[in-house]
């Protein structure tokens, strides 16, 4: 392989740093060259330990956390002499300028040096990704070349972090799969058994999430840890290493359209200088590039806009390669890509983006500073408060602290009564909102303004319609939250301390209550129930709203009654109320099964819950994601047992026993939904059996015999009325270069809508607000003509996010949610997908309806 010429110097750095201080050369370390084979990341965080433990002076090491398979999260930081010996105060100082320093830093700096800029690299995110790992061993021994002028000024004017692998779980499961099926010569022939990853890939963490597309909902623990550090330290730069298809150049900055607006015209500029000084280093090796297409500061949670909207510099570098590359993998153009080559863009990335801020150090920390000080004084946007309802609704309440305390968003309470003027989410209007003493309130005037600003924005602005994910997000529609935007400055009480959201006056209080009642609204309601279900406590359910006690209770509050539950003796209530603080439930106690309006609790219309065997299909038929999101939210949320079936052995597996089985979204049911597999499925929900099918799992059942999804049919006049129109010759002409734009008007991204709901029905119970799902295929189903539409859009619904036109069009009067009832079982369809990302916390309620509630 040639030697490349990084940085003008080529290899010299490296042979002149062999000498200082006997600092072994990674490959002297691993016993192999860096790029002959790929290594573990246990290996590489050795690497680590060895170069700290040669440098206390300059390496700091930073453990964080583990992943959920047990292995270490590292960071490390490098620095000069001068700098690591003030490491803490130069981070404890930086809090304080930005208005984030904790009550335990607020004590004067005891130096009067400047402050250095912070710059933070973010190394193999997706696990499948691997170079960056190597990568940054070679940056971290070239950082320390005291021959090398680039690192010495890197060192001297700022605080280099480094984090060597962002995702030890995925990284691992690829490389620990590429050195099994690789021989002693890598085989570059494209269709070779090491360019063919099997399902599910390293790329996603153990639950199969993607953690690029995580960072401000943080509900990965690998996510969580991670920015629990970040924000200890806020960098003021941060680079985010990734690897893409095999036939495409490196990317680097600036980033394509469309950019956020409330992105400011310094980081914008910013954006420009990072690409020149890659694009020197780059033309000067002759090494192919591109910048500003495919990859845009948008969506608010990845590892370059959320670091962005927190005044930092934030950008994506992208190699071509990924995990179909392996060691060597053959173009189209007949050239060989090598790991090497691979590594050394990455590497020659790092040392450019760290000398563009170590160039302007002082320029740096200014604007940072001041994006800060704007945020605190001066925040962007119409709203300046923001105000969420808290009445009678704990568990989002709970769950929307958690995500603002995760991002370091401050709100307090309303602290006194009073009528004001705001925008109300759920209309979309300007309504005058009453506020009481416990409302929640989120000033703008803070530090994580702008975050703020972006996350709560009702409708984000697109400069362009060609974007990499969705367009929309805006929490209190995720979160199915009451809310208000003000443009009055409200300034918040403090919030109290401790978990409240149990307590709550009781209906008729009693040591051993006839019957506990739940309000069923949240997510966490579902946790309590699974917690019952797998205690074995039987748990009843309205079917209609009842009164007793002069309180209303709505369909799907759970009844647990001592009757029905006489074995447990004293541990039902034990085990009630140990579940109901575990998830901040409230609990309220009734004396009688007696009510003043509606069915009596021995009701037939009260309806016993079974404590079902819940299975999703797993495997290459489905996409991983998606079954990673049904199984992360049973075993990490609902705590709940989930039986995975491999999908390609479904046709010769018993579901005797099982009560209900999940296709998640995927594209592979075509090998295993043959009519033998569909008649089986058939014969098994006839018998009881309840099937839940999400998303583009649906398309396998449309307008299949006994199965009640079926496509739009084109009406008759419809037809007439275009064949009647015919378009004129001109009309037909198309642009090449608008073929991308054209595409989208058949997409929708992620959009947000409002859903109409047939609340009566056990698959939207809870949802006394509406709710609005967050749409991202074009579904052009029909409403069920046997069955029951539970979910559907009309003509008005469309909130907020991109839909292209004719995609706009095809979701009128769309089914999202039905049920069909097929001998003594059920399925269900849901069209979008209700656990996305884990994030949009809203949909959590109805799968949990799908699960527990339905067909019982």
């Amino acid at each position: 392989m040639k030697h490349l010429f990084l940085f003008g110097l080529s290899l010299v750095f490296t042979l002149t740093s062999l000498a200082q201080n006997q600092l072994q050369h990674p490959d002297q370390f691993l016993g192999y060259t860096v790029g002959q084979r790929f290594t573990p990341q246990h290996r590489v965080l050795a690497y680590a330990e060895y170069v700290a433990r040669q440098n206390p002076g300059r390496v700091k090491l930073v453990p964080y956390g583990t992943t959920f398979e047990g292995r270490q999260l590292m960071a490390v930081v490098v620095a000069s002499e001068k700098n690591l010996a003030r490491l803490e105060e130069i981070r404890t100082a930086h809090l304080r300028r930005i208005g984030l320093g904790t009550a335990s830093s607020t004590a004067p700096a005891t130096s009067q040096e400047p402050q250095p800029p912070i710059a933070w690299l973010s190394y193999n995110v997706h696990g499948n990704e691997a170079i960056s790992s190597e990568a940054f061993m070679l940056v971290l021994h070239d950082l320390l070349n005291t021959a090398n002028p680039v690192s010495q000024k890197i060192l001297s004017n700022t605080v280099v972090i480094l984090d060597p692998c962002l995702n030890p779980d995925g990284h691992d499961r690829y490389v620990n799969w590429y050195n099994q099926v690789s021989g002693t010569t890598p085989d570059p022939t494209p269709f070779a058994r090491e360019h063919s990853e099997p399902w599910p890939g390293g790329r996603y963490t153990h639950y199969l999430f993607d953690p690029n597309r995580d960072w401000a909902w943080q509900t990965q623990e690998i996510t969580q840890q991670r920015m629990a550090l970040y924000q200890q330290w806020m960098p003021h730069l941060h680079g985010d290493f990734h690897e893409m298809g095999p036939e495409s150049p490196y990317y680097f900055a600036p980033s394509a359209k469309p950019y956020h607006e409330d992105i400011t015209p310094w980081q914008r500029n910013f954006q420009q200088i990072i690409g020149q000084y890659n694009s020197r280093y780059f033309d000067k090796n002759g090494w192919l590039y591109f910048t500003r297409e495919n990859f845009d500061l948008f969506y608010p949670s990845y590892g370059d806009t959320w670091p962005t909207y927190n005044g930092a510099i934030g950008m994506t570098f992208e190699q071509g390669g990924g995990g179909r590359a392996g060691l060597a993998y053959q173009k189209n153009d007949g050239d060989t890509l090598t790991l090497r080559e691979r590594i050394d863009h990455h590497y020659t990335a790092s040392f450019a983006t760290l000398e563009s801020v170590a160039d302007r150090p002082d320029e740096v920390v200014k604007n940072f500073t001041g994006f800060f000080e704007k945020s605190i004084n001066n925040p962007i946007g119409d709203f300046k408060s923001y105000l969420i309802k808290t009445a009678n609704d704990p568990g989002r309440i709970k769950a929307l602290r958690k995500l603002l305390d995760n991002n370091l968003i401050r709100y307090g309470l309303a602290g006194k009564a009073q009528k004001l003027t705001g925008f109300n989410y759920q209309t979309q209007k300007n309504e005058a909102v009453s506020i009481d003493n416990n409302d929640l309130v989120i000033s703008a005037y803070q530090p994580k303004s702008t975050l703020l600003k972006i996350l709560f924005e009702p409708k984000s602005t697109l400069e362009d319609s060609v974007t990499y994910d969705i367009t929309a997000w805006s929490i209190p529609y995720a979160y199915g939250l009451k809310a208000y935007g003000l443009k009055d400055k409200l300034t918040p009480v403090v919030y109290p301390s401790g978990n409240s959201a149990a307590s709550g006056q009781a209906l008729n209080p009693a040591t051993k209550p006839y019957a506990y009642l739940v309000r069923w609204q949240s997510a966490e309601d579902v946790q309590f129930l699974a917690g019952l279900l797998k205690n074995k406590v039987r748990v009843r359910v309205a079917e209609r709203t009842f009164k007793q006690d002069n309180q209303t209770f709505e369909a799907g509050t759970l009844i647990i009654t001592r009757a029905g539950n006489e074995r447990l003796g004293d541990r039902l209530h034990q085990i009630v109320q140990q579940q109901a603080d575990q998830y901040g439930v409230k609990l309220l106690s009734a004396t009688t099964g007696f009510v003043a309006e509606g069915a009596d609790f021995g009701s037939g219309s009260v309806f016993s819950l079974k404590n079902p065997h819940v299975a999703v299909l797993t495997g290459d038929v489905t996409t991983p994601t998606s079954m990673g999101e049904v199984w992360h939210y049973f075993d990490q949320e609902l705590r709940y047992p989930l039986t995975l079936i491999d999908g390609n052995a479904l046709a010769n597996t018993s579901l005797n026993g099982l009560d209900v089985l999940i296709l998640p979204q995927g594209y592979g049911y075509g090998r295993i939904l043959n009519d033998r597999t569909l008649s089986k499925l058939k014969d098994w929900v006839q018998a009881g059996g309840k099937l839940i099918v999400m998303e583009r799992a649906t398309q396998f059942f449309v307008d299949k015999p006994d199965w009640g999804l079926k496509k739009k049919e084109e009406k008759p006049e419809t037809r007439k009325d275009k064949a009647e129109k015919k378009p004129e010759p001109d009309e037909t002409l198309r642009l090449y270069g608008e073929r991308e734009r054209e595409a989208v008007s058949e997409e929708t991204p992620g959009s947000v809508y409002r859903v109409d709901l047939d609340r009566s029905h056990p698959l939207a119970y809870g949802y006394a607000n509406g709710y609005f799902s967050l749409v991202q295929n074009v579904y052009d189903y029909d409403f069920l003509r046997d069955g029951w539409n539970v979910g559907y859009l009309k003509k008005d619904n469309y909130v907020a996010g991109f839909v292209g036109k004719n995609a706009k069009t095809k979701l009128n009067n769309t089914l999202l949610y039905g049920v069909q009832d097929l001998g003594r079982g059920s399925v269900v369809y849901i069209m979008d997908d209700p656990l996305f990302r884990g994030f949009w916390y809203n949909g959590k309620l109805l799968f949990g309806n799908a699960v527990f509630m339905v067909g019982n």
